[in-house]
């Protein structure tokens, strides 16, 4: 009788990662779609095969395990091909904002200290001013056609594989560095690794009900964001097809458009695109094979929420909150709870751990405002390159968020502040994202953001800056009494500060040191 030994299959293709899942579906549904960008569809074995080619081709010009190679891209399908060319080598891909000052970009460049930049053709002017503020680029490669000096992606990919073999890659490998916003401060690169995008993965499966694997994903959120790269993850485990939306100027009509052409189930827009969306005559019959609609980065009001049900009747309304750190998703609103929890940002996923503490992290009870703090498979690594920043945000074992909650009887987390914000005023606490929100239900109020002005008195006092309605003559006196019915008088703006803008960085936040710093009566 003839014996043959076990065959052992090698680590590298046993690993739980975003590469290994593509391989996956090159083997199970070679011919089926796996990304379409305008018109032109990927299948999963032309994935599969590009990928290995670019890693190899990488490899070849000395990419190597955890290197960082840099991106400057915007969203197309050689994006997701890059990325995962970079981490089939064990190499971590850095996405850069692109709204970014080249002095900015040049400084994440330095942090990260990597050589090899992947840009994106309509970007890749900006490499000229980049490299005049840093010498740390020596590789230019293109997404789309190379000028003198660079070569193109898809040249790298024409080079086949070779003999190439692909490194085990572990799957707690850094994957990518996400950079924050760096509101109070230098951007910090968020280090997040395998195992947390495929517990980001799950949680998305999970908080969207994306089970159906004839799902159409629809992106629009940016690739050098979390946002977009987090969201498409659930797709490359399930093998569903991610439609890639060009970024650019809104535009509600293409954009449901493309609902309509590609036969979207699954979409994410911030409020103020849904309701650019619902305003359209055609947004019920164009958006009829919508199955999910899901929103975030700011609060939505009942008024819109109402509009989304009634033009898209059939789809679930789900509202995601999160941050980088987390990868990002930390807690979901469902359609059926957002009116009746109007504000919350929902209940925490079940897939990570989360408290909230006082400053001594002792938990508070149920009502009272403390920070909520964070564990789970989804938490990032630590800040690259900063031992400190690190330790301080893992302070007893914990993530600390900066983000100041209270939980109602329910479990549902309703944000009152960013802890860095809080202002104290005659001795009470001031969230201001509480007042903001009380400053959104303002029919004439399209943009609000409040910070801390010092004050003999009452040691600081809230400021509200905000946008108004084209033809508002509203003052600080309506203002006050209007919110008299929402907010406590000691938490009403002192003074209003109308501005045609508020200051917002790159990553679409309120720059609140820029309102302090313009503050007409800064003491």
């Amino acid at each position: 009788m003839t014996t043959t030994e076990p065959r052992v299959i090698p680590p590298a293709q046993r690993r739980n990662h975003w590469m290994n899942h593509v391989a996956g579906h090159a083997v199970m549904r070679p011919d089926q779609a796996a990304f379409r960008y305008r018109g032109v569809t990927t299948t999963w074995r032309q994935a599969h095969e590009r990928i290995t080619a670019a890693a190899a081709a990488l490899q070849r010009r000395g990419v190597r395990f955890g290197d960082r190679v840099l991106m400057l891209v915007l969203n197309r399908t050689e994006v997701i091909e890059a990325v995962m060319a970079i981490n089939t080598l064990g190499a971590m891909a850095v996405p850069i904002n692109v709204r970014l000052a080249p002095s900015e970009m040049a400084y994440i460049i330095d942090d990260a200290d990597g050589d090899v930049l992947v840009v994106d053709e309509p970007l890749a002017p900006l490499v000229a001013a980049i490299r005049a503020l840093t010498d740390r680029v020596k590789r230019v490669i293109v997404l789309g056609a190379a000028g003198e000096g660079a070569e193109a992606f898809d040249a790298l990919v024409a080079e086949g594989p070779g003999e190439f073999v692909a490194p085990d890659v572990p799957e707690d490998t850094p994957a990518l560095i996400m950079y924050t916003s760096g509101t109070t401060g230098r951007p910090k690169g968020a280090m997040l690794d395998h195992i947390n995008m495929v517990g980001q993965a799950l949680t998305c499966i999970r908080a969207m009900e994306v089970f159906a694997e004839d799902d159409v994903g629809f992106m629009t959120a940016p690739m050098f964001h979390i946002a977009g790269l987090g969201s498409i993850a659930p797709n490359f485990m399930l093998g569903t097809l991610t439609v890639i939306h060009p970024l650019g100027g809104f535009d509600a009509g293409a954009l449901l458009d493309a609902y309509e052409r590609e036969g979207a189930t699954v979409v994410f827009n911030v409020p103020a695109q849904w309701k650019a969306i619902c305003a359209h005559p055609e947004a019920k019959q164009k958006g009829e094979r919508l199955r999910v609609i899901s929103w975030g980065a700011a609060p939505a009001s009942e008024t819109l929420l109402r509009q989304m049900a009634e033009t898209f009747p059939n789809a679930v309304n789900i509202a995601v909150f999160g941050q980088t750190e987390m990868s990002p998703i930390t807690c979901v609103l469902r359609g059926r709870d957002s009116l009746r929890k109007l504000g919350s940002v929902g209940l925490p996923i079940p897939t990570i751990q989360c408290r909230v503490v006082d400053d001594d992290m002792n938990d508070v009870p149920r009502g009272a405002v403390g920070e909520i703090i964070y564990r789970g498979p989804t938490l990032m690594q630590g800040y690259w390159r900063k031992p400190k920043e690190t330790a301080e945000a893992f302070a007893g074992g914990w993530f600390h968020s900066g983000d100041l909650v209270r939980q109602d009887e329910d479990g549902y987390v309703w944000v009152v502040d960013r802890k860095k914000d809080m202002i104290i005023s005659g001795g009470e606490n001031v969230y201001c994202a509480e007042v903001e929100n009380a400053l959104a239900t303002h029919p004439e109020i399209l943009d609000a953001a409040v910070y801390g002005r010092p004050d003999e008195k009452w040691g600081e006092v809230p400021i509200a800056a905000v946008v108004l309605a084209p033809g508002s003559t509203l003052e600080i006196a309506a203002l006050r009494t209007y919110l008299g019915d929402h907010l406590a008088r000691f938490k009403q703006p002192a003074a209003m500060i109308a501005l045609p803008e508020l200051p917002r960085n790159a990553g679409g936040k309120v720059v609140k040191s820029v309102l302090r710093a313009r503050d007409p009566q800064r003491a």
